[in-house]
């Protein structure tokens, strides 16, 4: 009898893994967040979920790490569901940048002097701006609870220590969001705002969480474990697309290209993934390329891809 596909990546996962391990030599650790310089330079794991709820692991894959800008697509989700497309996409843009994640130069240059697109760090300040509560902490909860509800895990919480780092040295983040609140584009209390972006940054997760997340983005918003419906269609159809064309930051379309799923990574080394109908997937990878991504995540998630003949392009 032949294996099940979910059985044939089971058995090659492992090697498959151990030949992408050699990358991490060539990656640095994040260290522009002191508490991010702390994570195993050598990790790397992963976790495919598919719609029956089996899974296939390899490596770190039980690590918890924050999801640092992974968060950016689920917080531009609840924007949406809280103020609706038109409000949202007034305050934040639909376009790639071609700049770092944290820079502000088109911020000046380009008019109307709002983000580009929500998943550069001013796109996910002004989009934080957005979530609807009545203090700080009642949206940083609102948020921590709905990535509870994607992922099937309850006891997710925030990791102070990353959290605390990120707000003590967030000084060019400052800036951003300050220039945002003289342009016009952010509202509210600006270290307010910051405290609620700094919080849903600092999440922590493994890869196993991630994967169960990527699966509701998978199967278009519902989660095919329970039946339940967690997000409007629409939503998500706006996140893939996000995902797609800004998720690996500058290099998204090598991404596209190499990989060919939507994608979103974060500088702890995480990347959520998917395969539309089919699957969720967490990688951790902590050592990064020149473009804020994991090393051998990315070169794990190629091999994947290309073995499985698995790209949507």
């Amino acid at each position: 009898m032949r294996p099940t596909e979910i059985e044939a990546i089971r058995q090659q996962l492992p090697g498959w893994l151990e030949a992408s391990l050699p990358c991490v030599s060539r990656g640095k650790v994040a260290a522009y967040i002191p508490e991010l310089s702390k994570a195993p330079h050598a990790a790397l794991g992963i976790t495919l979920l598919n719609t029956m709820g089996e899974s296939a692991t390899a490596g770190d894959c039980g690590l918890r790490f924050t999801m640092q800008s992974i968060s950016k697509v689920f917080t531009l989700i609840l924007a949406l569901m809280d103020n609706g497309e038109d409000a949202v996409f007034s305050k934040v843009g639909m376009e790639p940048t071609g700049d770092n994640f944290n820079s502000m130069l088109k911020l000046e240059l380009v008019r109307p002097g709002i983000p580009f697109n929500p998943m550069i760090n001013a796109g996910a300040i002004t989009v934080s701006s957005l979530i609807h509560g009545d203090s700080p902490s009642e949206k940083s909860d609102r948020i921590l609870q709905f990535l509870q509800e994607l992922s099937g895990n309850a006891g997710l919480e925030y990791d102070l220590g990353v959290y605390r780092s990120e707000s003590e040295t967030g000084n060019l983040n400052r800036s951003i969001a300050f220039f945002l609140k003289e342009n016009g584009v952010l509202s509210g209390n600006v270290e307010e705002v910051l405290e609620v972006y700094f919080r849903h940054c600092s999440i922590a997760v493994n890869c196993a969480d991630l994967a169960r997340m990527a699966l509701v983005l998978a199967c278009s918003g519902t989660d095919p474990l329970t039946g339940n419906t967690l997000i409007p269609r629409r939503y998500v159809q706006i996140a893939r697309t996000f995902m797609t064309t800004c998720g690996m930051y500058n290099a998204s379309g090598e991404f596209a290209i190499q990989v060919g799923l939507p994608a979103k990574s974060g500088v702890s080394g995480g990347i959520l993934t998917f395969v539309p109908g089919r699957y969720g997937i967490g990688v951790l990878g902590p050592a990064l390329n020149d473009k804020g991504n994991s090393y051998a995540g990315v070169h794990l998630l190629q091999t994947i891809s290309r073995e499985m003949n698995w790209s949507i392009f």
